[in-house]
């Protein structure tokens, strides 16, 4: 029999993919050890996670794959023959959708007599309390892109605007936003996209309690406190319109321990979702529901309730940690809904995360 990490290796999923496709079902191990609980596969289970490795990287979904798996050794190929071609004129036809609507978008843009013009074209400094630009890059750093086909996504927004300043991130995935107080800034309105090593090393320089001093200068960005600085060129992208995303239909609000909330995330239940880019494996999902007492549950696999909302486990639990605080606020609307997570104290630092379609 095959060790669950030599079916990783030889099929071509990863060990913490193959604990995803147990729960779900797909492909269960021939044996789990009672007193270990490791998991041992048949020899003729190799062919399987071969299989639905390419499954999974052609996008198949798991309803589907469940039944190929099912058919593939079956004398009887036509369901398998259906299931496959089905899935190849579902891609085909949403290239062709996808074509035809960026055309479209391009023709868009092409007519379009002028670029968005920058929001900054003088030179800006204002002043801002270092533990609070501190807290700030602190709540937001977590969901910053790392995707290099998404270069304007791969930093860290500042928004200066009367007497504050907005810190911004987002990889499309989710969003958190956090504010500090500024003063010396009586102008119009001022963005600066700062690539995230260089809001990394200002934050290093945020370690003591006078304020510090910043300054947009075109593209270049400095932050000076004491006789240290840093600086560097802001990124050459416009950010999105992040105040457009953050009004999120009315749902239920839930106060919440965040020391025992994030105990009950570590260790409950989790399901199998949509494979991530980056790393070719499933998310780990946490499903969540609002009770009618108020208190947010966090649901077993068997819960199919139609309110159950369902997210990606590993960003809630950076949210929660941003969020920095022993209580926090979880919004949670329609299963479609975004998910917010708010500070009580502080209306203006609060994180985003979209909600992740199941498995049927």
């Amino acid at each position: 029999m095959h060790s669950i990490g030599e079916m990783a290796r030889d099929g071509g999923l990863s060990v913490s993919a193959l604990r995803f496709y147990d729960r779900a079902g797909v492909l269960v191990p021939a044996w789990v050890d009672p007193v270990s609980g490791y998991r041992w596969y048949e020899p003729e289970q190799l062919e399987e996670a071969r299989l639905l490795a390419r499954l999974r990287r052609a996008g198949m979904p798991l309803a589907d794959i469940r039944l190929v798996l099912a058919g593939w050794s079956s004398a009887d190929t036509d369901l398998v023959r259906g299931l496959l071609e089905a899935h190849l004129r579902r891609l085909e036809l949403g290239l062709s959708d996808a074509r035809s609507e960026f055309s479209t978008l391009r023709a868009l843009l092409d007519r379009r007599e002028n670029p968005m013009a920058s929001l900054h074209t003088a030179t800006t400094q204002l002043s801002v309390p270092a533990t609070e630009l501190a807290a700030a890059l602190d709540a937001v750093r977590f969901a910053a892109g790392t995707d290099a086909e998404l270069p304007m996504l791969g930093g860290i927004l500042f928004d200066i605007e009367g007497e504050g300043l907005h810190v911004v991130a987002t990889d499309r995935y989710r969003m958190a936003v956090a504010r500090a107080r500024a003063t010396g800034h009586g102008g119009s309105r001022v963005q600066s996209v700062v690539p995230l090593p260089l809001a990394d090393a200002m934050r290093a320089l945020l370690t003591g309690e006078e304020p510090v001093r910043l300054t947009v200068d075109g593209d270049r960005v400095t932050l000076e406190t004491g006789d240290r600085q840093t600086a560097g060129q802001s990124l050459g992208h416009e950010f999105p319109d992040y105040r457009r995303l953050v009004h999120l239909p009315a749902g239920h609000r839930a106060h919440i321990d965040t020391v025992a909330f994030r105990k009950v995330l570590e260790t409950g239940p989790v399901r199998a979702g949509e494979t991530r880019k980056q790393d070719d494996e499933p998310q780990a999902l946490s499903v969540l529901r609002v009770t009618e007492n108020g208190t947010v549950i966090v649901c077993d696999d068997g819960d199919d309730d139609q309110n159950n909302v369902a997210v990606n486990r590993e960003f809630l639990l950076h949210a929660l940690a941003a969020g920095a605080r022993d209580e926090l606020v979880l919004e949670l609307g329609a299963p479609t809904a975004p998910i917010a997570v708010r500070r009580p104290d502080d209306e203006d630092s609060f994180s985003i995360l979209m909600p992740v379609r199941l498995e049927n």
